[in-house]
Formats: C-alpha cells, structure tokens, sequence
C-alpha cells in the first residue's frame, strides 16, 4: 500500500495545500501570456456546429436527491455566466477563468463531489462536473483543441439504456484542476448553455460551417473485478469525418478508459463482465 502524503493525513495541511495550488494557477494565468475568452453575445452566430442535452437530476438507489436538486441549482448559475461566450481565434476557454469561485456568496450548495479518500460526498458547487462534461462533448465534436482535461471515474451511476462514451467522467476542481480548450481554427465559436424543462443545454455555434464531423467510438467496453473493486475498462476514440466524401480521415485515442465503479456492484450486468 503507498504511504499518504503528510498533506493527506493532516486536514489543515491539505487545505494549505488546495490553497497554494489555487494561488499558484492564479499566478500561472496571469503570467502566462494565455488569451482568455471574456466576450459574451446575446446573438447566437448562425450556425449549430453540434449541441447536447442530459437530464439535471439523477434518480436510483444510493443517490441522494436532495444533492441532486443542488446540483441543478449549481449548473443553472454556471450556465449563466457561459451563456453566449465567444471564443475568437487563438483565445482559450477556461471553465473557472469564466465562472470564477463556486461559494456559498453566489448562490452555490452542497452536490455530489469524488474526494480520493472519502468516495462520492457532498461539496460547494459539486455537479459542476456534469457541465464541463457537456462542454467537452461540444469541444470533441469541433476542430478546437482540449488543452486542459482531468478524468474521474464514468461509473458513478448505471448506465440508463445504451451505453454512451463521454457521457461523464470530466473532473473540475476550483481553479487548478480546470477544463480548457483552445480554438485553433480561423473562425470564431459560441458556447450556449442553459438549463430547461429538467435538462441541461449545450449548443456549440459558428459564423460558418465546418469541412468536418466528429464521431466517438467506444471498443472493448467491459467491467473487471482487480481485488475486491470493479472497473470499467474500455477505448475511446474520436473519428474524424470529411463531410462531402463520408471518408473516416483521421481516427484518435480520447481516453485509455479505467473507471472505478462507484455503484452498487449488483448491478452491473452481468455479461459484461470480463
């Protein structure tokens, strides 16, 4: 078993620790010489390059539905900060550059965070990860590139109907574990994101279309029992697409996937099991 970091067994150490990992992002953005998206747009540029919807409230065994209201609550602040940002040319989009702290001040509650230690627990601001899930989603399916991505376990709750890759998994912490991609095209793009009818909307938008599609792969999906855990292992591939030919051009790995399940082991199919 590895020995703990002193941080991780003294509780006032570890929050020394979170403290100085935030201000030392703090310092890294302002000296890094990075462009920071910062314009908004009430105008939604013409074109819907590719848009995603996921329910806001998760129901089932073991999930607490009151962290689950929070986090709706949670997303719909973000979102409002997001809603119609612009990313021109050579500019980044950070999720924390734009929505800033997640406190208690501007409205955020307790919802459901991973912590190393103690599992899926309560936190401020927890269900943020769901949107930058989202906002990656939109980010995969574009020519940008993801500059910034920290993965957590996509086996939080059982999959509802046909597995879907990259239907979670993004893992956000205020500031220094942030979501960021770069447009490296020559066109500017749009994120729109809000929450309606019980759902999350995200939209990607340009002034034009793209010579391309994106499609995510998933091979050799299986759970796997390593001591007395189960993990989800599994490839995830993005597929590039030239639109007129319908020929695959390019085809990457995304994620080498190793995914700790964090639900009840019953029930997990049991023919997917390897």
């Amino acid at each position: 078993m590895a020995k703990k970091l002193f941080c991780e067994r003294n509780p006032l150490f570890f929050h020394m620790a979170v403290r100085k990992n935030i201000i030392q992002r703090h310092l890294e953005n302002i000296f890094s010489g990075i462009k920071f998206s910062k314009n908004r747009s009430r105008d939604k540029l013409p074109v819907l390059i590719y848009s995603h919807n996921n329910e806001l409230i998760k129901t089932g065994k073991g999930i607490d539905p009151v962290l689950q209201e929070n986090k709706a609550i949670n997303i719909n602040i973000a979102c409002k900060e997001i809603n119609g940002m612009i990313i021109n040319p050579g500019e980044v989009f950070s999720l924390f550059k734009t929505i800033g702290n997640t406190t208690k001040r501007k409205g955020y509650k307790d919802g459901r965070v991973i912590d190393k230690k103690k599992g899926l627990t309560p936190g401020i601001g927890g269900g943020l990860c769901n949107l930058a899930n989202s906002i990656h989603l939109l980010a995969v399916h574009s020519p940008m590139k993801v500059v910034e991505f920290h993965q957590h376990s996509d086996a939080l709750a059982p999959d509802n109907g046909k597995r879907v890759p990259l239907s979670s998994g993004t893992s956000i912490s205020y500031n220094y574990i942030d979501y960021r991609f770069k447009n490296t095209s020559n066109q500017p793009f749009q994120l729109l994101t809000w929450c309606e009818d019980g759902k999350l909307w995200v939209e990607l938008r340009s002034s034009e279309d793209i010579p391309n599609k994106y499609k995510i792969v998933e091979e050799d999906h299986h759970f796997s029992k390593e001591g007395e855990k189960y993990f989800r292992i599994s490839k995830i591939y993005r597929e590039t697409i030239d639109k007129k030919t319908e020929k695959t051009i390019a085809k990457e790995l995304l994620i080498d996937n190793h995914s700790e399940v964090m639900f009840d082991y019953d029930l997990i199919p049991k023919e997917q099991i390897k």
